[in-house]
C-alpha cells in the first residue's frame, strides 16, 4: 500500500506514515540529543491504581452482567435513611408551630378549652349512665317535685 509522489516529479514510494509525518511538526522532546529535558509521561491516578477500587468496579461489572441493580441498598442503609428524613421533616414541623403569630396561638388555646369542656360533659354522662338504678330514680323525683312546685307558683 505505497502512494506515488506526483509533485516532485519523481515515482517513489512511500509509506503513508512517512507522510504524515512530514506534514505534521515534529515535537522538541522527541529528539534525544538533550538530556535536560523532562519527557512527559502519562500521570497515573491513584484512584483507579488503588485496589479498593479495582474490587468494586470488577464487583459492578459482574453485577452488571448478572442484571442486579446496584442502586439495591442494604435494609438498615433503608431504615437509616429513613429515619434521617423522618427527623428532618420533625424538625420542620416544630419550626412551623414556633413560628405561630398570636392569632394562632389564641385560636389553639380557644380550641383546647372546647376539648376540655366536651371531655368533662362525657364524663358526667358516663358517670350518670353508670350510676345506680335508685339515684337515677331519686333524681327524677326531685326534677319533678321542683316543676310541680314552680306550676303551682306561677
Amino acid at each position: 500500500m505505497y502512494i506515488t509522489d506526483n509533485l516532485s516529479g519523481e515515482s517513489e514510494f512511500r509509506e503513508p506514515s512517512l507522510i504524515l509525518r512530514n506534514i505534521m511538526a515534529e515535537p522538541d522532546y522527541i529528539d534525544e540529543d538533550n538530556p535536560e529535558l523532562i519527557r512527559p509521561q502519562k500521570l497515573v491516578n491513584p484512584v483507579k491504581t488503588s485496589r479498593n477500587h479495582q474490587d468494586l468496579h470488577r464487583e459492578l461489572r459482574m453485577n452488571q452482567k448478572r442484571g442486579l441493580a446496584p442502586q439495591n441498598k442494604p435494609e438498615l442503609q433503608k431504615v437509616m435513611e429513613r429515619r434521617k428524613r423522618d427527623q428532618v421533616i420533625k424538625q420542620k414541623e416544630e419550626e412551623a408551630q414556633q413560628k405561630k403569630s398570636d392569632f394562632e396561638i389564641e385560636l389553639l388555646k380557644r380550641q383546647q378549652k372546647l376539648e376540655q369542656l366536651e371531655l368533662e360533659k362525657q364524663k358526667i354522662q358516663e358517670e350518670q349512665e353508670n350510676a345506680p338504678e335508685f339515684v337515677k330514680v331519686k333524681g327524677n323525683l326531685r326534677r319533678t317535685a321542683q316543676e310541680s312546685a314552680e306550676a303551682q307558683t306561677s
